[in-house]
């Protein structure tokens, strides 16, 4: 498992889903010759027959991009008065609820439910605003603190405070200003530099100097903290993640060991996490949920190659064997079957 975030070879060349012009790469496309009011017929017809027909719901939904399933949000709700939201939640239940109300909600807003989510009720869930946090470009970022000012009324940044603390807070809180260097230049001498800053907080001192780590990672743009990372194994002998794990503990070294993992592939680290939503002590169906769903659009077909690279399996496979009914379709419908 850690020799794929070991192996520095070819990083420097590999592509990024965290910069401005990554190619997307995902598994659902626009539907040629769409037409809105026929899929919100189709969709009236499923929800409020006698039963509900699970199949037209999900072959719908899945097979739509997110801007094409906002039009038939607004087909819908002018053809009935009420909104494909409520129809779906008082027609479907579960996880496969979440999931159909996941695949009409924008992305964005989406993100903002998942923050919303991760930080209410007793205790605030540290691994989704890591997740969310380290794997989302700049523009999706502020893009999410938009949709939850605009649910709330309210800035993210000031209710993120409140909700965790110390370093950790501090790294969150430079994250979500989505203000990472977006610069595709690469400084050399620089690279050098902070790969020696970080050698001297860490490894070469007695204690650690944890801000120097944090400054660095937040703020230098991808293909620059590529370069630092190759710069630091060659200066101390070791990646910058097995030092991290060396020297920082807790939800710091967490996030810290997230975003060199998003540095070096987004779509390798949350195949990880989506291993670890099923091959845990039961499945984390929300974990799958907002991964599929939130990059159905973006890098799935990667997260689906660096999967089988990763554990040897394909993802397909182990959706299909971890979940069941129409949830598992809903899943596999999104993911598609490896070479396709």
């Amino acid at each position: 498992m850690s020799s794929v975030w070991d192996d520095l070879d070819l990083l420097l060349e590999s592509p990024s889903s965290l910069t401005v012009n990554s190619t997307v790469r995902g598994t659902i496309k626009e539907k040629p010759g769409f037409n809105p009011s026929e899929d919100a017929a189709a969709l009236r017809k499923a929800i409020e027959g006698i039963g509900t027909t699970e199949k037209t719901l999900i072959d719908i939904l899945t097979q739509r991009s997110n801007a094409q399933r906002q039009l038939i949000c607004k087909a819908y709700q002018d053809a009935t008065g009420r909104t494909l939201c409520d129809a779906l939640e008082g027609d479907t239940n579960g996880h496969f609820e979440d999931i159909l109300v996941a695949l009409i909600t924008p992305p964005a807003k989406f993100d903002c439910q998942e923050f919303i989510q991760a930080t209410k009720g007793a205790g605030t869930t540290e691994s989704i605003l890591i997740e969310l946090f380290a794997s989302r470009s700049n523009h999706q970022i502020k893009a999410m603190c938009d949709a939850y000012l605009a649910e709330t009324g309210r800035a993210l940044i000031h209710d993120l405070k409140s909700e965790v603390s110390g370093d950790f807070e501090k790294t969150l809180l430079i994250l979500a200003e989505g203000k990472r260097d977006e610069s595709t230049n690469v400084d050399m001498a620089k690279a050098k530099e902070d790969a020696k800053i970080l050698y001297e907080a860490g490894e070469k001192t007695w204690g650690t100097d944890e801000s120097k780590f944090i400054d660095i990672l937040c703020h230098r743009s991808v293909p620059q903290l590529r370069q630092t990372l190759v710069e630091y194994k060659s200066l101390s002998g070791k990646t910058l993640q097995e030092s991290i794990e060396r020297e920082v503990s807790g939800r710091l070294e967490e996030i810290l060991v997230a975003i060199v993992k998003c540095v070096k592939s987004v779509p390798a680290y949350l195949a990880e996490r989506l291993y670890k939503s099923m091959k845990g002590a039961g499945t984390t169906e929300s974990t799958l949920t907002r991964i599929i769903v939130s990059r159905s659009e973006v890098d799935l077909q990667d997260i689906k190659a660096e999967y089988k690279k990763l554990f040897g399996t394909s993802l397909y496979s182990d959706i299909e064997s971890e979940t069941s009914g129409d949830f598992c379709q809903t899943l596999l419908k999104i993911c598609g079957e490896d070479g396709k």
